[in-house]
């Protein structure tokens, strides 16, 4: 799988503390994207899903989740369908997905309907900046939560904050969370 960045420890990026993996490449180019460092193709890192599942289970049990974001994590289905099975078989965690794709346009990409099946809360539909919301991981107004299980509901998204800042070991600051931020 080609990956942008992973995190071990986010609030973010969905309800409670929540691993994520940022994947690289997007051809959608949604103008204002806050992630356009992950939209091409060439870069980023190849990972093998084996190694992400071993990343993951090696996580603090307290972690409740995992969020894949982008880049488009769709445009590589066979990739993601591996992941999320994985995760789905071997773990407790819930699964959260970002896209830029409707729901509609997923079931057109081989192997989404099993990617679904494996997602408990789904947030679909391109980031529209005019249409700004940026609150309970919806980015703007044209965006859905999907509710793929019952793992979550409405009022877990109200308790995720709207953005986060580490530091990092080199220095460097990575912000994360709905775009975009504002101060």
């Amino acid at each position: 799988m080609r990956i942008h960045q992973r995190e071990n420890a986010s609030r973010a990026n969905g309800p409670g503390q929540r691993a994520v993996i940022w994947t690289q490449g997007c051809t959608l180019a949604c103008p204002d994207c806050f992630n356009p460092e992950t939209h091409l193709n060439q870069s980023g890192q190849d990972v093998d899903v084996a190694e992400l599942v071993d990343w993951l289970l090696a996580q603090p049990a307290e972690l409740e989740g995992l969020t894949i974001s982008g880049g488009e994590p769709f445009q590589q289905p066979s990739a993601l369908a591996a992941l999320l099975t994985a995760v789905r078989s071997q773990s407790h965690l819930s699964i959260l997905v970002f896209t830029g794709y409707t729901q509609k346009e997923l079931l057109a990409i081989p192997s989404a309907a099993q990617t679904l099946d494996n997602i408990d809360l789904l947030i679909s539909g391109r980031y529209i900046a005019s249409q700004r919301v940026a609150s309970s991981l919806i980015g703007s107004a044209n965006k859905t939560a999907h509710f793929l299980t019952n793992r979550y509901t409405i009022a877990d998204l109200l308790t995720v904050p709207e953005a986060e800042i580490w530091i990092n070991p080199d220095g460097s600051v990575t912000f994360s969370g709905i775009h975009p931020l504002q101060w």
